[in-house]
C-alpha cells in the first residue's frame, strides 16, 4: 500500500477519543469516520455513524483501510468478525475477545479473508518494556527465579456508574481484561507461557455496583522455570498507587514501573551498567500517546510489507487463554 493509512473507530469513548486523536495527529494517517451511539460534534469534516452496519455499507467504510474497535469487551468479537466480512483490516483494543474460542475464530476469519487483526499492546512499544525484554532474553539475568506483578488502581463509583458496561460480566468481563491485560502480555512476552495456575478472587469495595471481581491474586509456574504471582486490584481508594515487575534472577535483580511501564524503579545485575542505557523522559501522559503512535507505525509497515499474523495477534489470543484460566480456578 501507498499514502495515508485510512483509519475509522468504532466506538468514542475515553479509548476511541485517543484513537481518534492520535490518527488525526500521525502525518501518514488519516481519520476516515467515528461510529457511536452517540453521535458528537467535536470533530469537524469527520462524519459519524450511529450503526456499524450503516458505516460498513457506506462509501466512507469503502475508502477505510483499518477499522479500529474501542468499544465495550464483549463487544470486540462480533464487530471485529463483521469488518473482517467487509474486508477490513482490524486493530482491536484489549482484550481481543472475552473468550478463547471468539480470539480464534477472529483469527481464523482473518486467515479466510486475507485481512490482518492487530491487538492493541501498545505497552510492549514502551522503551522501558523493550529493555526489560531485551535483559531477559540477553540472558544476563541468569536464571529467573521469581517474578512479581503488582497492579493497584482505583476504580470507584466515578468509573462504575450506573448503567455502564463497566463491572459486568457481559460486557466488561473481569478486571484481569479491562485493566490488567497489559501486564499479562508482558509477562507472556518477557517471560514465556506459563503453568499450574492457582487463583483467589474477591470483590471487597464495590458491592453490588460491579458483577466481577475487584481484588485478585494469582500464582502460576513459568513453562521455561520460575515462579510467578500477580497482585491486582481496583480496590486503591482515590486514585492508583502502583503499577511495577519486579524480577529476582540468578545474577541480578530488576523491577520497573509506572502506569506506562516507562520507568526503571530498581537495576542491580552482575556485570552490567543501566548508566550506559537512555530512556525518553517524558511524562507518563506523553509517554501513553508515544505507544499508541508506534502501535500506528507498527500496523503501516506490516500493511506495507504483506507479513502474516503478527505478535501482537497471537499474543493476544493468548493473553486471553491465560486470563480465561484465571478465572475458571476461582470465583468471587
Amino acid at each position: 500500500m501507498s499514502g495515508k493509512t485510512r483509519f475509522s473507530v468504532i466506538g468514542y469513548g475515553h479509548m476511541g477519543k485517543r484513537h481518534a486523536s492520535v490518527i488525526g495527529e500521525h502525518p501518514d494517517c488519516e481519520l476516515m469516520a467515528v461510529v457511536d451511539m452517540h453521535p458528537q460534534q467535536e470533530l469537524p469534516g469527520i462524519p459519524f455513524y450511529k450503526d456499524l452496519d450503516h458505516f460498513l455499507e457506506s462509501l466512507t467504510a469503502a475508502a477505510t483501510d483499518v477499522v479500529v474497535i474501542a468499544t465495550p469487551n464483549g463487544l470486540h468479537a462480533q464487530q471485529a468478525l463483521k469488518c473482517l466480512d467487509a474486508g477490513k483490516h482490524v486493530l482491536i483494543e484489549k482484550p481481543m475477545a472475552l473468550n478463547k474460542a471468539d480470539a480464534e475464530a477472529i483469527l481464523a476469519k482473518a486467515a479466510d479473508v486475507q485481512r490482518q487483526v492487530f491487538v492493541m499492546m501498545q505497552n510492549r512499544f514502551s522503551p522501558v518494556s523493550a529493555w526489560l525484554k531485551e535483559v531477559v532474553d540477553s540472558g544476563v539475568l541468569g536464571k529467573i527465579f521469581l517474578v512479581q506483578v503488582n497492579c493497584f488502581w482505583n476504580r470507584d463509583d466515578r468509573y462504575y456508574k450506573k448503567g455502564s458496561w463497566h463491572g459486568t460480566k457481559e460486557l466488561d468481563g473481569g478486571v484481569l481484561f479491562t485493566q490488567f491485560s497489559h501486564f499479562i502480555d508482558l509477562l507472556l512476552w518477557c517471560f514465556g507461557d506459563v503453568t499450574n495456575i492457582q487463583a483467589k478472587l474477591a470483590n471487597f469495595n464495590h458491592g453490588n455496583a460491579i458483577e466481577i471481581e475487584d481484588t485478585g491474586t494469582v500464582q502460576f509456574d513459568f513453562v521455561n522455570g520460575g515462579l510467578g504471582c500477580l497482585s491486582y486490584t481496583t480496590a486503591v481508594w482515590d486514585k492508583n498507587l502502583e503499577s511495577s515487575v519486579t524480577v529476582i534472577a540468578e545474577n541480578g535483580s530488576v523491577k520497573v514501573g509506572g502506569q506506562y511501564m516507562d520507568k526503571v524503579a530498581f537495576c542491580h545485575i552482575k556485570d552490567y551498567a543501566l548508566s550506559e542505557r537512555r530512556f525518553p523522559d517524558m511524562e507518563d501522559g506523553d509517554t501513553g500517546r508515544a505507544n499508541h503512535y508506534f502501535v500506528l507505525e507498527k500496523i503501516r509497515n506490516v500493511l506495507k510489507s504483506g507479513a502474516g499474523i503478527t505478535a501482537e495477534a497471537s499474543g493476544g489470543l493468548k493473553v486471553v487463554d491465560i486470563v480465561q484460566n484465571i478465572y475458571k480456578t476461582e470465583t468471587i
